[in-house]
């Protein structure tokens, strides 16, 4: 049975056995950014895509779920997930075998209408920022012509008034971008408009970045500090 999803190996996280699934055969993302681990995006897509062995890959994904028990599934893609055109589907199945879903979105297309209702079934939603400057998030982030960083902020804010489940919001610290007291109280200013339920603040982690990106454990301390009050 040929399948278009990926698994990671069961883990446990806050005593909850997670299934961590990728619903993309390949990089789909409405971003395409320098630090991304997965490399570029050839395809640059903010609407929904169909792909093939959707039917056969939701089957396995059932095989899954009823080998592994899992607490909750994670939809971590390789890219944004939503514009799998089966993403709804998959969630309803996830949902129908009784287990709690989360989903990853880099929060762009939050506040999209067709977007909202099928995001509003997940039991946590994770969104994130990376930059926090419209120059920076042209260069580094290279987003759909036309966006901003304003409106990605603000997607998000609107998102999180009206969802009722567990919106975690993933703040990533970089060397050079956002790690200096100017930006960290801009990324302050941001966490309190989107008010988050859980805030986690993280570094890149990727080799090939470390050594431009990497903020070192004194200084991200630092700004854990400030962001966590």
């Amino acid at each position: 049975m040929k399948s278009s999803f990926s698994y990671k190996d069961i883990y446990i996280e806050d005593g909850q056995r997670v299934l961590e699934i990728n619903i993309l055969p390949e990089k789909h993302c409405n971003f395409d950014c320098v630090f991304c681990p997965i490399g570029r995006s050839k395809n640059k897509v903010d609407m929904p895509t169909s792909f093939e062995e959707s039917n056969s890959s939701i089957e396995e994904l059932g095989e899954m779920i009823d080998s592994t028990q899992p607490d909750l599934v994670f939809i971590n893609s390789k890219g944004e997930a939503l514009v799998n055109d089966k993403v709804d589907e998959i969630i309803d199945f996830i949902k129908s075998k009784g287990v709690r879903v989360r989903l990853l979105s880099n929060g762009y297309i939050l506040s999209k209408d067709e977007y909202i209702n099928i995001v509003n079934k997940c039991d946590e939603v994770v969104g994130e920022i990376k930059v926090i400057t419209e120059e920076d998030f042209k260069k580094v982030q290279r987003p759909i012509e036309g966006y901003t960083l304003a409106t990605y902020i603000e997607n998000m804010v609107s998102f999180n008034k009206q969802y009722d489940g567990k919106f975690i919001f993933e703040v990533t610290i970089i060397k050079k971008y956002n790690a200096d007291d100017e930006s960290v109280e801009k990324l302050k200013n941001i966490i309190t408009r989107i008010n988050p339920d859980k805030l986690e603040i993280v570094r890149i982690d990727d080799e090939k970045m470390r050594k431009t990106m990497w903020v070192d454990d004194e200084r991200f301390e630092e700004i854990k500090n400030i962001l966590y009050k």
